[in-house]
């Protein structure tokens, strides 16, 4: 499997996630009923493990599921935040993960590790937007594909209008 496309999207939230950080507004407020630009972060770096997690689990032939439920939970983003060391401490934590992420999905599995259908439970805003069986494969290609771009706008969208980033993605 070709983890280009993960790589390039990890580079393109980190690159977002540094924007972010180094703007003149040192803590851009998100809309309302959104997260801040840390609380983005902390989000993906537990979408990063878990999916590492069902990576390593098809690789040894255990049983995995993938469930985003805790990647959304307020306490629990706020202790990654604390864990991490903050925004920092985070963005080097996404690096690491995309790291092994690349490193673990593409090169390290077998088509027949590639195909595992893994139970799948993802939540967006509350609202349940995938519960079935999805291949291991089609769990990292929508992280690249879907949901680091969606987070690399999200935080774009922290930007102050006039900082000509809003376009990026």
């Amino acid at each position: 499997m070709d983890t280009t496309p993960l790589r390039d999207a990890n580079r393109a939230l980190l690159n977002a996630a540094a924007t972010v950080a180094e703007s003149s507004d040192a803590s851009p407020a998100p809309p309302a009923g959104e997260w801040n630009a840390d609380q983005i972060l902390a989000h993906v770096t537990l979408i990063n493990a878990a999916t590492i997690t069902a990576i390593s689990s098809a690789a040894t032939g255990a049983i995995t599921t993938y469930d985003n439920r805790t990647a959304q939970d307020a306490w629990t983003l706020d202790r990654v935040i604390t864990l991490a060391g903050g925004n920092a401490g985070l963005r080097e934590r996404i690096r690491i993960q995309a790291d092994a992420l690349c490193g673990l999905g593409g090169p390290m599995l077998s088509e027949t590790e590639l195909d595992t259908p893994v139970p799948a439970l993802l939540l967006s805003n509350g609202k349940v937007v995938v519960d079935q069986l999805i291949p291991l494969r089609d769990i990292i290609t929508g992280l690249a594909e879907v949901e680091l771009p969606g987070h690399t706008r999200q935080l774009l969208a922290l930007l102050p209008k006039d900082s000509g980033h809003q376009a990026m993605t």
